[in-house]
This record gives C-alpha cells, structure tokens and sequence, in this order.
C-alpha cells in the first residue's frame, strides 16, 4: 500500500464490512427461512443453485475471524443482523439462539478493540413476511420495528454506530423491478411501493432507535456514478432518470424529505395512497452518512421506451470480474456530491468499496495486487475530497472475507481473507498484509 495510517486524520476509522446471510451460514442456530432460500431453490435464480446455509460458517467461526480483523489493525467491523435469525416469523416470539449470537459476537468485538457498527438489514427477508407482501406492504414498517427493537434491545447499548437498511437501491428496485435479487418480482407497481417502504422502514427503525437512547445512527445507500453513453438528448435524458433512480430518489427522500419530481412522474401512479404523510418519518435526521461505491454506467435508453427501460453500459476502463469498470473519480464525485447537497452538517463514512477478483494462489499464498492497486487509487479519491472539505470520517472496505456472492453463488471473491469453500480453511491475502503494514500505529 502507498498510503499508511498516519495519511489521514487523527481520528479517521478504518475497517472491512460483511453481511449475515453471506458468512455466517444460515442453516443453523434455529434460523428462520429467507427469501434467498427460495430464491435459490427455484431453477435459474443462483448459480448452479447455491445458498447461504453454510456460506463461511462465520456462526461457529466469528471468534476466528475477528481475530483475524483485528490482526489486520482495523479500527471497526461493520456487520449485519439476520432478522430470521432473530425473528424466524418475522414477528412474534424471537429465537434465544440468534439474540445470544449477536450478544457474543458484539462482546467478542469489543474484547478486540473493533467498534461494531451494525446494519439491521442486509436483504435477508423473512420468508413468512415475503408471503405477506414483504416490502410490498406497508405494514412492513412496523414489522421492522419490532425487529429493531428486539436486536437492538439486546446490543444496542455496546455497538459504535448504527444503521437500519443496506442500500435501499437493491432491496427495492433491483429486486422489485429488474428481478435480480430475491424476491425476483419484475413489476413497476411492486417496485414502486417497495422504494417507499423500504425508506418507511428506515424511518421507523430509526424512531425505536432513538427510543432506546441509541445515538451515532446513519443512513447506508448504494451509488454508482452515472454518465451517458453518447452525446444524444436521449442518452443524458437516460442518464438522469438512471441517476434519478439510483442516486436522488434515496437520498433526497432521506435527507430532504421530499422525491425526485422526474423520477416521481413516473412511479407516482404506482405508489401507495397516503405517501406523502411518510415523509417527515423518512427524513427524521441522522448522524452519518455512508456511502457504497463500487463502479460507473455509461446509460442510454432501452429498447421498448418504457419508463424504468435504460440500458446500463461500460467503457473501456479495466473492469473487475464483476464486470464493474474501476472508476475511483467517482467515489470522489460521490463523496463531493452528497457532502455538498445531502449530508450537509454530518460526516460520511464509505461504508463499502472493493474488488471482485481472481486471486492467485501460489505456495500457499493467495496473490491479489489488483486489489492493492484498487484500494489505493480509492484511498486516492477518499484523501481527495477530505482536502477539499468534505467530512470523511471513515473508509470500510468490502470484504473482510470471500462470501456468498448473492445470485452468483461463490464465484465472486472480494475478501481480503481467501476462504476454501470445501474446507473452510481462511488464508489472508496479499492485500491483507498489506493493509496490516500500512495500519499499524
């Protein structure tokens, strides 16, 4: 690494994030069903139909693996609770299991000097509330105050920081409307309601936060930086609605409380009745801001010029095995944008950033200098837009570990730490060390 600790201010947080159902392995502690088991279990949804019931086994492993974060020299680990695991019903009795598991896992964090910064929500839906309409309905708010208030309850008091929902864009638009994640519905009315609710719910989970004297709770979206593909009126008017879509809707419905007007002629006709009495629930403040970053789109239109119909494209910028173009200007387009015009009084943490990649192991050792480019030349961007004034408090890289890559399986490795998915076995990569060296104090 070029850049060391010392690069950044005093205080400034360094740490690796995860999510629950893509580590820990689900398929035990009296865990409920998700609508990623289903999903996975219908026929073309997953790669070769894999699942998160043993992912990493990180259950059984957690003291292993923070020690390893901690060995790294992290300051913090960001990590998500399972609402299945805690409320296999989604509502109604919790499972003692799943509360003692957090419970030890946030102990085991402060034992290692790591500052637990949670995420509720990583898109792990209880399966009974999936048949209920899930973020469909707008009952889900309150169910997601239960959930908080029973997680919460139980670690609220020993964890640094806190967040509800892990970027809202997947939850609702990318799983709603492009079928993509589980639930797989393609249909703008469910979309629609879902980009309502799923920033209901975070309204909500922020009010029984802050009823049970929580502070330092933020906001986590997901953002790519949008251009058009060409100089035609038709690719920029993509290119706003993609940016609309993506970027605006989430963050100005957060922190202004109010919708994009463009974006809002389009989904209006689609969204519940009475949405506009949600709005001073949405934007309630909050303390931080964090950002997920990973890429760029080059967008034009779509093939059938239906509204939501935009084609997203790449450049000639070298790629990672996700396909995402390496595009550091914009995280510091990202951080400068919502610093200016979203976040305007509170610090922003880079709350995800890293590389899908296909590491190289040699003599037991696991090669990934890719990586180690990647995440300097985002450190780069990051130093950028904190010398120009923007508060940037912190920079969380995905992931700690390779994981379960959502609907592509375990092909996809962003870990800092390389996991043999037959064996379990955990080596730190490359990148590891090298992180290790350029955090020590």
């Amino acid at each position: 690494m070029r850049h060391t600790r010392a690069d950044f201010p005093k205080d400034f947080i360094f740490g690796a994030a995860t999510s629950s159902y893509q580590i820990e392995g689900h398929g035990q502690g009296g865990a409920g069903r998700t609508q990623w088991d289903d999903f996975a279990a219908t026929p073309g949804n997953v790669v070769r139909a894999e699942n998160g019931a043993r992912a990493c086994d990180h259950y059984n492993r957690f003291e292993e693996d923070l020690d390893l974060a901690a060995g790294m020299g992290l300051d913090a680990y960001r990590f998500s609770t399972s609402w299945a695991r805690v409320l296999p019903e989604g509502t109604g009795t919790p499972n003692p299991e799943g509360l003692d598991f957090y419970d030890r896992l946030v102990d085991a964090m402060l034992a290692r000097g790591l500052k637990p910064f949670p995420t509720l929500y990583h898109w792990e839906l209880p399966s009974p509330l999936v048949d209920k309409g899930g973020w469909r309905n707008r009952d889900i708010a309150e169910w997601f105050g239960e959930f908080t208030e029973v997680i919460m309850g139980r670690i609220g008091d020993r964890v640094h920081a806190a967040a509800p929902i892990n970027e809202p864009w997947c939850v609702a638009w990318l799983s709603h409307f492009m079928g993509a994640h589980a639930p797989g519905v393609r249909d703008i009315r469910a979309a629609a309601r879902a980009m309502h609710h799923v920033l209901l719910g975070h309204g909500r989970a922020i009010e029984v936060m802050r009823g049970l004297g929580m502070k330092n709770l933020g906001a986590v979206t997901n953002h790519e930086y949008v251009l058009p593909a060409d100089e035609s009126d038709e690719a920029a008017a993509a290119a706003r609605m993609y940016d609309g879509i993506y970027n605006r809707w989430f963050l100005s419905g957060i922190y202004s409380g109010t919708y994009p007007p463009d974006v809002l002629d389009m989904l209006e006709a689609h969204m519940p009745k009475g949405w506009e009495d949600d709005m001073k629930s949405i934007s309630q403040p909050v303390d931080w801001a964090g950002i997920n970053y990973y890429t760029r789109k080059l967008v034009s239109p779509g093939d059938t010029g239906l509204p939501g119909d935009l084609h997203e494209g790449v450049g000639d910028l070298p790629q990672t095995t996700m396909g995402w173009e390496i595009y550091p200007e914009g995280l510091y387009g990202m951080l400068t944008r919502v610093g200016q015009a979203y976040a305007r009084n509170i610090p922003i943490y880079v709350t995800e950033n890293g590389m899908s990649a296909s590491d190289v192991i040699q003599n037991g050792e696991v090669h990934d200098q890719h990586r180690i480019d990647y995440l300097n030349i985002h450190m780069d961007a990051v130093q950028k837009a904190i010398s120009e004034g923007i508060d940037v408090r912190g920079y969380f890289i995905w992931s700690l570990l390779d994981n379960y890559e959502w609907a592509l399986g375990y092909e996809k490795r962003f870990g800092l730490i390389h996991v043999d998915f037959d064996t379990l076995e955990r080596t730190p990569k490359q990148s590891y060390h090298a992180l290790k060296t350029a955090l020590k104090r």
